[in-house]
């Protein structure tokens, strides 16, 4: 059984944008279960949807009128309101099992214990080329790319707007980043550039050029 919701980094130039956030989902209704909102404790409607590979299990074995850890990849449809995708559930001390076993040996730990995580609720995991900053103003854009699952597609990519300083002479660094989530907003706590990206090649200019002139 995997022991955090977000694994750990396989490739120095792994890109991710994954997080965990607190609070109770509602569908917007009883015909569409996979689209509603995460109210945090706070009160805060975020704008979700659950992603298909999860609705079974939520569905199945989740009380969704209780608030829950969800597992969740950010985006930032108008850069002003997030919008959260629901991959899963981090709930140890109901799902496994194993912790059932534990808890009846261990009466005197609590089941938020189990579910508790070092980093805290609401944060997130961000890794990606810097395409933006803007210091004075504390905005920050990162460029996530996403592998397809079918070979025959290509890569396609977002981007995520974040609250922080990062130098200008960052721009085009694969960097990775750890993140709060504040109301509607993601934060930066702390950074670390891995490696400026590669320079196009003359090939792939060239290549570009081609296409173009095939289109016209």
């Amino acid at each position: 059984m995997q022991n955090h919701p977000i694994p750990s980094v396989t490739d120095p130039l792994q890109y991710r944008a994954i997080g965990i956030v607190r609070g109770t989902y509602k569908p917007h209704d009883n015909e569409n279960f996979t689209r509603g909102i995460i109210t945090d404790s706070n009160g805060l409607e975020i704008d979700s949807v659950v992603l298909g590979r999860v609705i079974t299990l939520i569905r199945k074995h989740v009380s969704i009128e209780k608030p829950h850890l969800w597992v969740v990849y950010p985006r930032c449809r108008d850069y002003q309101n997030l919008h959260l995708q629901i991959a899963g559930i981090w709930e140890p001390s109901s799902l496994s099992n194993d912790l059932q076993e534990r808890k009846a040996d261990e009466s005197t730990i609590t089941k938020d214990v189990f579910d508790e995580l070092e980093e805290g609720d609401d944060y997130f995991s961000i890794r990606g080329e810097l395409i933006f900053t803007k210091p004075e103003e504390k905005e920050v854009v990162i460029k996530i790319r996403q592998k397809p699952r079918n070979q025959s597609k290509k890569d396609s990519s977002f981007k995520i707007k974040l609250e922080g300083e990062i130098p200008i002479n960052y721009v085009r660094h694969f960097v990775t980043l750890n993140v709060r989530r504040i109301e509607q907003h993601l934060l930066i706590e702390d950074f670390e550039m891995i490696e400026p990206m590669p320079n196009r090649t003359i090939h792939d200019k060239n290549r570009n050029k081609s296409n173009k002139k095939k289109d016209k």
